[in-house]
């Protein structure tokens, strides 16, 4: 049988490995911190738009701080809009013993502000002894596949995401507490933006989707029809052969462009303990085809002070 070389010649600096066909690729033999050097890190960087996610292990050697100070490498650390971070830290946590700390739908993170984070960086802090694993999808990859008519038509279309989405649309059971979480804590402001169903990536220049959950209508259609392009599209982004899926082990770091994906974290360990912490990186207003841009549509008053939305909340 003759080998595979999944490793990838124009990141010389890394070791790098693909995981997947389409998306994900695993760097190992090295030491993530604020202090990489310029090249390495810009060679990570490059490496990060080209795969979409990233993925290391063994990183037992970040604390909360050094985990943040490394995210600062990327662009400006910012706190998620409306739930609170740990003490003296940006950070958001996931923690699956209260109401909300699951993510199991499909999403692009924060969309329902303008301009939504470009990076963000998640740390395993306490994981599962089984399930618990996190599915990546391409977003421009998923846009590339679509039938030309297709593409042209959806070149045109606007949605508005917002953090108060239909929380049990996609679970067979919701659970009461983390409803009543996700409601108290999650929508404790209301915060609504438009995009452009398609947007271009600021630096490779690929067109990607750009919905998911937070996705509450489309411009100019009923809530039936919007129902029925969501999913016509949303099913695009998330086929099998478009996706990644990491099992998680003890301090694990994943890195993920989230201008050109979704991600998914399988709800299936029960009880099990399951920490998470990210840090988020702030993005720009999103850019579509025809050159129109992200606008807020509906945020808190206290926030509105000339910032970009996150910024304005961290």
């Amino acid at each position: 049988m003759t080998a595979v070389n999944t490793a990838d010649t124009d990141f010389p600096l890394l070791n790098l490995r693909r995981v997947a066909g389409n998306i994900g690729a695993e760097i190992r033999d090295i030491r993530l911190s604020a202090e990489l050097d310029a090249e390495t890190f810009a060679q990570l960087d490059a490496a990060l738009v080209k795969y979409k996610v990233l993925f290391f292990r063994q990183q037992s050697h970040l604390t909360d701080a050094e985990h943040q100070a490394f995210g600062a490498r990327f662009g400006k650390v910012v706190a998620h809009p409306t739930v609170p971070s740990p003490e003296g830290t940006k950070l958001f946590e996931l923690d699956a013993s209260k109401g909300g700390g699951r993510a199991d739908s499909w999403h692009t993170d924060v969309t329902f502000v303008d301009a939504f984070p470009k990076i963000s960086i998640l740390r395993g802090v306490t994981i599962p002894e089984y399930g618990g694993d996190t599915v990546w999808a391409n977003t421009a990859r998923a846009y590339e596949q679509l039938p030309e008519t297709l593409k042209r038509f959806v070149d045109t279309l606007h949605a508005v995401h917002s953090n108060d989405y239909d929380y049990g649309a996609e679970r067979t059971v919701v659970e009461t507490h983390r409803l009543a979480h996700h409601q108290k804590v999650f929508v404790s402001s209301l915060w609504e933006a438009e995009h452009p169903v398609v947007h271009v990536h600021p630096v490779s220049g690929e067109r990607a989707l750009l919905l998911g959950h937070f996705v509450k209508r489309l411009v100019g259609f009923s809530s039936r029809e919007s129902a029925q392009l969501f999913e016509l599209l949303q099913n695009r982004i998330t086929r099998l052969d478009n996706t990644v899926r990491w099992q998680w082990q003890q301090d694990d770091v994943v890195i993920w462009d989230n201008r050109s994906t979704q991600h998914y974290a399988v709800n299936d360990y029960g009880t099990q303990p399951r920490v998470v912490r990210r840090v988020t990186v702030e993005g720009e207003i999103a850019v579509g085809v025809d050159g129109s841009k992200s606008r807020t549509v509906s945020r808190p008053q206290d926030a509105a002070n000339g910032e970009s939305a996150v910024s304005a909340a961290s």
